[in-house]
């Protein structure tokens, strides 16, 4: 129950006695006596508790965000966190939850310090070498993947080992940084989500040949890394998705500053979320049209075929994984990934586990998959089912003024 609720009910602590309401002060017919009276003639031994202002309560109980606000909208996404609406405003003679923030962040330097001048929010610029960074594992992979295919033997080891930990610390920074970070003040996020992630993109580039192997009763060999092996190296979608970090992160700058400009507009919670949903519709289009148009350049650039299915299914989870854990949400998307690794995991045991006597029935549904749709049917299918309920949870959560408040990260 919010607080707001409490003091709306009934006999709660410090609820709200309004003038002229029945059974409250100064209601017609009701008798209040005076102090000084004498009841029964005995002196009442302390004087009744007179009217009691119900934004002064609420204030009360929310002193911190009142304190620590730097101004009114701050406070409304913190009351909108905890559970308040304009309806629950109205309870308060206000029209909207930002009319009754206004008011409590005014009131606010009567019973302390001045509060300190309202920011301008302004549209920060972005910064070329955040831009530049957001390039680096496109490029990075890139040169990896043609570093592999001009050597042979250990030296096509090193350099592929090399080029993984490039490609690997080069994301790292790029999420620890610029659009892609988390806002300050929200929780990083567990780590399995990277455990995840790696299996996810460890599959784009070897999951569908093995499966492929597995249902044609192999495999008959390890993987050397080529498109020509016994287990072929897919490594167009690896080097698709790296790519796509870039408009990834555009995208997530478009959004964080598009939606704080409404948010300064804004004069209801509903209004604010009827206008963002629009815009977060159209950035997860518009991210979805960059990868559509890198993944035939990538697959023409290595001269493999273009699996767009898995890989744009792929791109898509990923994506609103990271921006539902920029905004703080991060338990969904945690959740989403390890079902899509588990689901992945399990497509090829299955095949393997139905050649055990008796157990060929195990095989039959992931089979019939892959004669229907091929070996990308799999990946394509979960992480397609998986997207799109983080879509879903992302058009509930990232339309709250409360996860546009704080976006004062560098961009």
């Amino acid at each position: 129950m919010s607080g707001l609720e409490e003091l709306d009910r009934p006999g709660a602590p410090g609820a709200a006695e309004v003038p002229g309401a029945p059974g409250g002060a100064g209601a017609p017919g009701s008798f209040e006596a005076h102090p000084d009276a004498e009841v029964g003639g005995r002196r009442p031994t302390a004087p009744r508790r007179g009217v009691v202002d119900p934004v002064k309560a609420l204030m009360h109980r929310h002193r911190d965000l009142c304190e620590r606000a730097v101004d009114p909208l701050e406070i409304a996404a913190g009351l909108e966190a905890h559970g308040v609406t304009d309806r629950t405003a109205a309870r308060f003679r206000h029209r909207d939850v930002f009319s009754l923030a206004e008011e409590m962040y005014a009131r606010v330097s009567r019973d302390g310090d001045p509060p300190p001048p309202v920011p301008v929010t302004a549209t920060p610029r972005p910064r070329l070498d955040r831009a530049l960074l957001t390039l680096l594992p496109g490029v990075l992979c890139a040169a990896a993947v043609t570093g592999v295919r001009l050597t042979h033997g250990r030296t096509s080891l090193l350099v592929g080992a090399a080029g993984v930990l490039a490609v690997a610390l080069a994301l790292r920074a790029v999420l620890r940084r610029g659009p892609l970070s988390p806002h300050r003040g929200a929780h990083p996020g567990p780590h399995r989500s990277g455990a995840w992630t790696c299996w996810l993109l460890g599959y784009a580039a070897l999951g569908d040949s093995l499966l492929r192997a597995a249902v044609a009763g192999g495999p008959d060999g390890l993987p050397d890394g080529t498109a020509a092996g016994p287990w072929p190296f897919a490594a167009a979608p690896l080097l698709t998705l790296t790519l796509a970090c870039a408009p990834a992160a555009w995208s997530a700058r478009f959004l964080a500053v598009r939606a704080r400009r409404r948010l300064d507009a804004s004069r209801g919670l509903e209004e604010f979320a009827a206008s963002v949903q629009p815009l977060l519709l159209g950035t997860f289009a518009l991210f979805l049209c960059a990868l559509a148009a890198l993944t035939p350049s990538a697959a023409a650039a290595l001269d493999e075929p273009a699996a767009y299915g898995h890989t744009l299914a792929l791109g898509a989870l990923l994506f609103l994984a990271r921006l539902l854990t920029v905004y703080g949400f991060t338990h969904v998307p945690a959740v989403a990934l390890g079902a899509v690794g588990t689901a992945e995991v399990l497509a090829p045991a299955t095949v393997f586990a139905g050649r055990l006597p008796g157990c060929g029935f195990l095989a039959t549904p992931v089979e019939s998959l892959v004669a229907a749709w091929g070996p990308a049917g799999v990946p394509s299918l979960v992480c397609g089912a998986a997207a799109l309920t983080l879509l879903f949870h992302a058009t509930r959560t990232l339309t709250r003024a409360s996860a546009h408040a704080r976006t004062d990260q560098p961009c």
